[in-house]
C-alpha cells in the first residue's frame, strides 16, 4: 500500500492534480482545486511537485512549462469572468460583470433586472457555460413565457452550443418519466402552472435542480388580497420540497408598481431576507445582496465608449379623406351607441358588448382594413347564427387575462384575438345592429386608400432612400394593407413580415392579386438583416426576442398601441448593441381625433415623468421603462376606449383623474428607490479588472498544445485542420480529425457551434486537461525579459460560498520592483514567448530567492485582488527564467 506525506503532489484519474493533507494508511485526504476528497492510495500516483523540482534544479522545455500555466491563466479568467465562452457574439464589459457577480457564491441567487436591448440571452449564456462545463450545473431548468420557449431553445444552441429539451406535456406521462431523463430543459411556465393529468406532481418529484433560469420573473408575481400568480405558486412548492438550489431571475419590470407584488418576488428569490409582509424601507438595502441592473446609459464597449447611440422621435400628422371622415363618424356613432345599449343589459352581457366594441376601437385606430374585415366577418356571422354568452365570457376572460400579461408574446395573441373578436362573439350590440353595420361596411368600402398608409409611403420614398425600414402594426389586417402599399411603390419582393402564425393573408403584388404569404420570423429577420429585404411589417411578435439593429436604424409606427410600453419594446429591436447610427422613430396620427388628443396629453404626461426622473436620476430614458411598468394596461385601454364619451371640453380634467398614479410621487420614489439600491456595472469602478482578452488568444496555448503531441496543424483561409492527438480521444464525441477551427466569435454558417474553439468545447477542454496534468514547472524562456512566477490562489475554506475557488496570478519585475499580474495579463505575456527555444541551466539560488520574494510580496497583495476567498492560500505553480 503506497503511502504519501503531507504536502506531497500526487494524481488522480478523476480528480487530477492534489496535494495530499493527510495519510490515514489506506486512503488519504487530498486537497483538490475544486475542494477536499478522500482517496485510496492505491487510486493515487506520486507525481513532482514545484519544490520538488526547485530542490533538485530540474529544468523543462519551456514549450511544456508554457503550456501548463498558459492553461491555468485560461480556466483561471475564465472561471471568474466567462470570457473565453463560445459565445457567437462579441462580449461586452457588462456582460461579463454580470457574470462575475452571478457566479461569485454558489448556491447563487440573483435578479437580473436590465434594460431593454442589453443582451439577457448572453449574460445567462456566460454564467450558465461555465458552471455546466465544471459540472457544477448537471440539471438546468429555465423557464419562461409560451412564445419564448423555442427562442430560448435556439439561442442557447446557437450561441453556446448549449442543447436545451423542450417541454411537451404529451411527453410527460406516468410512464414516460420525463423529468427523470431530462436533465437540461427549457418549458413554459404557463403550462408547468396547469395541475392536469398529474403533470404538477411529476415536477415536484422530479429530482432537485442546481439551477432555475426564469425569464419575465415579473409573472411570478402575487397580490395582497387575491394571493400569488399560478407560477409563483409553482415555483415556491418546488422550493418548499427542496427542489431548487440557485435560481437566476431576469425581468425588465420587476416592480409592477406594488410593493407587495415586488417584495414576493423577492422573497421567492431570497426567503432570508425579503417578506411582503414587513415594510419595503428597511429591507431596501438588501437589494444589493439580490438585485442587478444595468441600462443603455451606463454601459460601455471595452474602450469605455458609450455603446448606444440617440434615439429620435419624429412625430407625423396626417388628414382623413371625405370617405374616411365619413366612415370614422358613423364607426364612432355606432360605437356610442353600442355603449349606451351595453349600460341596459346585464352585467355579463355588458362586458361581452363592451369587449366587442373596443376591439372594433382598436382595429379602427389601426387602419379602416383591420376593421373592415372584422365588421364583414361579424355581419356573415350574425346573418348565420348567434352564439351562446357562455362563450362570450370565456373569451372576455381570455382576453382581460392577455391584456394583464405585458409581454409581447401575449400581446400579439391579445391582437389576433381581437382581430376575431368581433366575428367570434355574436352577442347583439344594438337593437339595429345588422343594417347599421351594412351601413359600415358600405362606408368602409368607400375608402379606396387609406390616408395614413399613402403618408407613410410618401415619407419613405421622399426622406430614406434606399434605407432599409422597420414598420410595426399591431394588427395583421393592417400589416398586409402595408405589405402591399409597399410592393405597389417599391416593387415585389421588397418587404417581409413577422407575425404570430407566419401567415400574411390578402397580400397583393403589383400583379393586383390578393396572395397569402407564409415566413417563419426567424427567416424573416435573416433576410432582412442581410439586406436582401429592403421593409420588414412586424406585429409584436417582433416585440422581443429579435434582433434588427445589423442594417436598420428606421422605425415607423404605422399605428399606435393603446400602451406606451409597447413602442417601448418595438423601439428595442433597433435600440440595442451592434446598432451604429441615430435610430429613427416615426409616429403618426390625426390632430382631429380623440385619441389623438389622448397621445397628447399622454406625450405631456411622460415628458413630466421624464423630468421627474431627471432631478433624481442620471438615466431618465431608460427608467421610464419602469415606470411605465408599474402601470396597469388596464388603465391605458380606459383612456382611449372611454375618452370619445367624455367629450373634448371635459377631456383635461378627466384625463388627469384618470392618470393620477401613472408616474406619481409613489412611482417615482419606488423607482428611485429600487435603483438606488441594486447592483450596477460601472465602468470607472469595474473597467480596469474585465480582463482585455478574447477567443484568439486562446490560439497559441492550442498550437503550443499540438505542437507537444507531435501535430503539426494545417493553416486554411477556414481555420486550422489536424489530427486530434491520440492523449485526447478519451471521449467518444471527439472526432479523430478536424478542420476549419477557428478561434473567431463572428464565424458564420451552419456548422459554427462545432468549429469555433473555446472553453466548453470537448477537444479544447481536453487540452487543457492535458496540460494541467503536466509536471514541468521550470524553465528558462527566450524572450523573456523578466522572471515570471505564477501562483494558484485558493481557497482553503471548503464551506465558503464562493464558486470560483481558484484564481492564477502572476508575478514579474518592473525596475526591479515586483508586480502583480492578473490571470489575463499572466496569458498575454506567455503568448508573446516562442515556446520551443530554451536557455542554458540557471542559477538556483537567484532561481530561489525570486520565488521566495514574489510569493512573499502576492501575500501581502493578496486582498487587494477582489477575490473574495475566506482564507487564501498561495502555492506556486510555476516558475520562467530570462535567457542569460
Amino acid at each position: 500500500m503506497p503511502q504519501f506525506a503531507a504536502g506531497s503532489s500526487v494524481g488522480h484519474s478523476r480528480f487530477g492534480s492534489g496535494t495530499v493533507e493527510l495519510d490515514k494508511g489506506t486512503t488519504s485526504l487530498v486537497r483538490f482545486s475544486h475542494g477536499f476528497e478522500e482517496c485510496l492510495n492505491t487510486e493515487l500516483t506520486a507525481r513532482t511537485g514545484f519544490r520538488d523540482s526547485l530542490d533538485r534544479g530540474d529544468v523543462a522545455p519551456p514549450q511544456a512549462v508554457i503550456a501548463r500555466l498558459q492553461a491555468a491563466a485560461i480556466r483561471s479568467a475564465n472561471d471568474q469572468w466567462g470570457v473565453f465562452s463560445r459565445s457567437r457574439i462579441a462580449l461586452l464589459p457588462h456582460q461579463l460583470w454580470v457574470c462575475r457577480k452571478v457566479r461569485q457564491e454558489w448556491p447563487t441567487r440573483w435578479l437580473i433586472a436590465d434594460d431593454v436591448g442589453l443582451g439577457k440571452t448572453v449574460e445567462a449564456g456566460l454564467i450558465l457555460l461555465p458552471l455546466i462545463s465544471t459540472g457544477m450545473v448537471r440539471r438546468l431548468l429555465i423557464m419562461c413565457p409560451a412564445g419564448l420557449v423555442e427562442q430560448w431553445q435556439q439561442r442557447m444552441r446557437q450561441m453556446f452550443d448549449i442543447r436545451l429539451m423542450r417541454y411537451l406535456p404529451e411527453a410527460d406521462t406516468d410512464k414516460a418519466d420525463f423529468w427523470g431523463t431530462a436533465s437540461m430543459v427549457v418549458a413554459s411556465f404557463h403550462t408547468l402552472r396547469l395541475d392536469s393529468n398529474g403533470r404538477k406532481e411529476r415536477l415536484l418529484d422530479a429530482e432537485p435542480w442546481d439551477l432555475v433560469v426564469v425569464d419575465e420573473a415579473h409573472h411570478l408575481n402575487a397580490d395582497e388580497k387575491l394571493g400569488p400568480t399560478l407560477a409563483h405558486e409553482l415555483l415556491s412548492q418546488m422550493q418548499d420540497r427542496g427542489r431548487v438550489r440557485s435560481m437566476v431571475l431576469f425581468t425588465g419590470t420587476p416592480h409592477r408598481g406594488k410593493h407587495f407584488g415586488f417584495l414576493s418576488l423577492m422573497s421567492l428569490l431570497r426567503p432570508d431576507l425579503f417578506d411582503p409582509k414587513r415594510p419595503i424601507g428597511p429591507q431596501l438595502p438588501l437589494l444589493k445582496r439580490a438585485v442587478i441592473r444595468n441600462n443603455k446609459h451606463s454601459v460601455t464597449d471595452m474602450s469605455g465608449r458609450k455603446l448606444f447611440t440617440p434615439v429620435t422621435v419624429h412625430p407625423e400628422t396626417f388628414s382623413y379623406s371625405e370617405e374616411e371622415d365619413r366612415f370614422y363618424g358613423m364607426m364612432s356613432e355606432f360605437i356610442l351607441s353600442g355603449k349606451a345599449y351595453a349600460s341596459t343589459l346585464s352585467q355579463d352581457a355588458q362586458q361581452a358588448v363592451i369587449l366587442v366594441l373596443i376591439t372594433m376601437q382598436k382595429l379602427a385606430s389601426s387602419s379602416v382594413a383591420a376593421v373592415r374585415r372584422a365588421l364583414r366577418g361579424r355581419l356573415a356571422r350574425l346573418r348565420a347564427q348567434k352564439r351562446a354568452l357562455a362563450d362570450a365570457k370565456a373569451k372576455a376572460e381570455e382576453l382581460r387575462s392577455l391584456a394583464e400579461d405585458g409581454s409581447p408574446d401575449c400581446a400579439d395573441r391579445l391582437a389576433e384575438l381581437e382581430e376575431r373578436i368581433a366575428e367570434l362573439l355574436s352577442v347583439e350590440l344594438m337593437e339595429d345592429e345588422e343594417p347599421r353595420l351594412a351601413e359600415l361596411l358600405e362606408a368602409a368600402d368607400a375608402v379606396r386608400e387609406e390616408t395614413k398608409i399613402r403618408t407613410v409611403i410618401d415619407l419613405i420614398g421622399q426622406r430614406f432612400g434606399g434605407q432599409q425600414v422597420l414598420l410595426f402594426t399591431e394588427y395583421k389586417a393592417t400589416q398586409s394593407l402595408v405589405m402591399s402599399a409597399l410592393q405597389a411603390e417599391f416593387g415585389d419582393g421588397c418587404a417581409g413580415f413577422i407575425n404570430g402564425d407566419g401567415r400574411a393573408e390578402d397580400v397583393v403584388g403589383t400583379s393586383g392579386k390578393p396572395e397569402t404569404v407564409v415566413a417563419s420570423r426567424e427567416a424573416s429577420a435573416e433576410a432582412f438583416n442581410s439586406g436582401r429585404l429592403r421593409f420588414l411589417v412586424s406585429t409584436e411578435a417582433a416585440g422581443e426576442g429579435i434582433d434588427l439593429q445589423e442594417r436598420c436604424s428606421i422605425l415607423i409606427h404605422v399605428d399606435l398601441p393603446w400602451n406606451p410600453m409597447r413602442l417601448h419594446q418595438r423601439v428595442g429591436r433597433l435600440s440595442r448593441y451592434g446598432q451604429t447610427k441615430p435610430v429613427d422613430v416615426y409616429t403618426f396620427r390625426n390632430p382631429a381625433t380623440v385619441e389623438s388628443l389622448i397621445w397628447e396629453k399622454l406625450n405631456g404626461k411622460i415628458g413630466s415623468i421624464m423630468q421627474a426622473l431627471g432631478s433624481v436620476m442620471d438615466e431618465p430614458e431608460d427608467l421610464l421603462h419602469l415606470v411605465l411598468g408599474m402601470a396597469s394596461p388596464s388603465m391605458f385601454t380606459e383612456l382611449f376606449a372611454d375618452a370619445d364619451r367624455v367629450g373634448k371640453q371635459g377631456l383635461s380634467s378627466w384625463f388627469d383623474a384618470k392618470t393620477s398614479t401613472l408616474g406619481g410621487v409613489d412611482a417615482i420614489s419606488a423607482v428611485k428607490d429600487l435603483i438606488g439600491n441594486v447592483q450596477r456595472f460601472d465602468f470607472g469602478e469595474a473597467g480596469g479588472e474585465i480582463p482585455r482578452c478574447d477567443l484568439p488568444d486562446l490560439k497559441p496555448f492550442f498550437l503550443n498544445m499540438l505542437g507537444l503531441n507531435g501535430r503539426r496543424p494545417q493553416s486554411e483561409g477556414e481555420g486550422l485542420s489536424f489530427k486530434t492527438p491520440e492523449a485526447w480521444l478519451t471521449d467518444f464525441v471527439i472526432r479523430k480529425s478536424y478542420s476549419g477551427m477557428v478561434f473567431d466569435r463572428s464565424v458564420k454558417g451552419k456548422d459554427a457551434g462545432e468549429r469555433v474553439l473555446g472553453v466548453g468545447h470537448r477537444l479544447f477542454d481536453r487540452a487543457l486537461a492535458q496540460a494541467a496534468e503536466s509536471s514541468d514547472y521550470i524553465a528558462v524562456a527566450e524572450g523573456l525579459n523578466t522572471p515570471l512566477c505564477a501562483f494558484a490562489v485558493r481557497e482553503r475554506v471548503t464551506t465558503a460560498g464562493s464558486q470560483v475557488r481558484q484564481a492564477l496570478v502572476g508575478v514579474a519585475l518592473r525596475n526591479d520592483q515586483p508586480v502583480i499580474l492578473r490571470d489575463w495579463e499572466t496569458l498575454k505575456l506567455l503568448n508573446g514567448l516562442p515556446p520551443h527555444k530554451g536557455g542554458a541551466i540557471p542559477d538556483f539560488a537567484l532561481a530561489r530567492a525570486f520565488e521566495a520574494r514574489a510569493k512573499a510580496f502576492l501575500e501581502g497583495e493578496v486582498e487587494a485582488l477582489k477575490l473574495d476567498f475566506a482564507v487564501p492560500e498561495i502555492e506556486t505553480m510555476g516558475l520562467l527564467l530570462p535567457a542569460q
